[in-house]
């Protein structure tokens, strides 16, 4: 009985399994090699465009508290930093004088006016002359106007609150002599319910925007979306929007720029007068925006914008782009990329262009707070 070809079988076994081994060896090396990326696709966004812009705050209105007739004042009517309303007594001056004044003009029109009725009956009877009873009748007239007078300056010994608002300090006592000319206020009331902020813009953004609205590239927001968002100075977002009420129509030549002013809602009095802040305009809308991620734009020793993208054959590939402008936590890209595009976010330090790749979803990328809505 002849063993031998058994033992041949045997010992072909291992070499196959070997040759086997060795064949699929280089794919699985060649796999290894292959480094894995996380991508973001690319698609059309509808983009609400926006400008980050500072600012100040200052009081929708400003009244400065002036005395309109001479005196001692007696008292101080109003508790300092207080809200006052319209028509309320914030001083008292001294109204001897003036009613004294009063009462004169006042007998002196009652004298006046019995003179003027007795000269009416005596010209009619021509007892008198014509000029007689005129000269009669303007001495009436004058006394009028004398007592009217008088009581207007009576009535401003009492000084009032020329509009509502929150009051300063008081810049007098009781005692101080004011005089009805004096350039120095007694007080000033601030209304900061609405308050205007005040912020400016670049010239050469503001005539970008006319030329891409012009052109069609942008399209003016609706109604609904024109509205201002305010940061406070430490970062935290005012809660009331505010409306775009003005545009300044020159340039300021020292800066190049140019002032706009936005009116909020100011019911708590949270925004004071000389507040800094930073205010959100939007300028308008981009219905079919390209976005990428910042994760997945670098740049070169030249500062060119750059994306590593995936080609059709899963390899790498370096695209020169040009970026406009960030939109939250993307930027907008004008060329250089287009929907469909598989962009690198993940993974970007182990590419080089003509790798080939492993595809999966990027898992560093969040939401962009910025954005509207998209379009498909």
């Amino acid at each position: 009985m002849k063993v031998r070809p058994v033992r041949s079988l045997y010992t072909a076994l291992p070499l196959t399994a070997l040759l086997l081994v060795g064949c699929k060896e280089p794919e699985q090396t060649h796999a290894a090699k292959m480094p894995e990326v996380g991508v973001v696709t690319i698609r059309s966004e509808r983009v609400l465009l926006s400008s980050d812009l500072p600012g100040r705050t200052s009081a929708f209105r400003v009244a400065e508290v002036r005395p309109q007739v001479t005196g001692i004042i007696q008292k101080r009517l109003f508790s300092e930093g207080a809200v006052v309303k319209k028509g309320q007594q914030l001083y008292q001056i001294d109204p001897s004088v003036y009613q004294a004044a009063f009462d004169k003009a006042k007998a002196n029109l009652d004298t006046t006016a019995n003179l003027a009725e007795r000269y009416k009956r005596l010209v009619e009877s021509k007892a008198i002359s014509r000029q007689q009873f005129d000269d009669a009748d303007a001495n009436y007239r004058q006394a009028q106007a004398d007592l009217k007078m008088a009581r207007i300056n009576l009535e401003y010994t009492k000084v009032l609150a020329p509009i509502d608002g929150r009051i300063s300090r008081s810049m007098v006592t009781e005692g101080a002599l004011v005089s009805s000319n004096q350039s120095d206020a007694l007080a000033s009331i601030n209304q900061l319910d609405p308050i205007y902020v005040d912020v400016t813009q670049a010239s050469t953004d503001m005539l970008r925007l006319r030329r891409e609205i012009a052109s069609g590239q942008l399209n003016m927001a609706s109604a609904d979306e024109v509205s201002v968002q305010l940061t406070l100075e430490d970062g935290t977002a005012y809660n009331q929007p505010g409306a775009l009420k003005f545009t300044e129509v020159t340039v300021d030549p020292g800066t190049g720029a140019v002032t706009l002013r936005a009116a909020f809602p100011n019911p708590d009095s949270v925004l004071l007068p000389g507040m800094f802040v930073h205010a959100k305009l939007t300028e308008g809308v981009l219905d079919k925006a390209i976005l990428v991620p910042q994760q997945g734009v670098s740049r070169d020793l030249k500062g060119q914008a750059t994306a590593l993208v995936v080609s059709a054959d899963r390899k790498a590939e370096l695209r020169d782009i040009k970026v406009l402008r960030t939109v939250g936590n993307q930027w907008l890209v004008e060329s250089g990329l287009a929907v469909g595009d598989q962009v690198i976010t993940e993974g970007v330090q182990r590419v080089k262009p003509g790798m080939e790749l492993i595809v999966v979803p990027a898992r560093n990328v969040g939401p962009n707070p910025a954005m509207a809505s998209s379009t498909p």
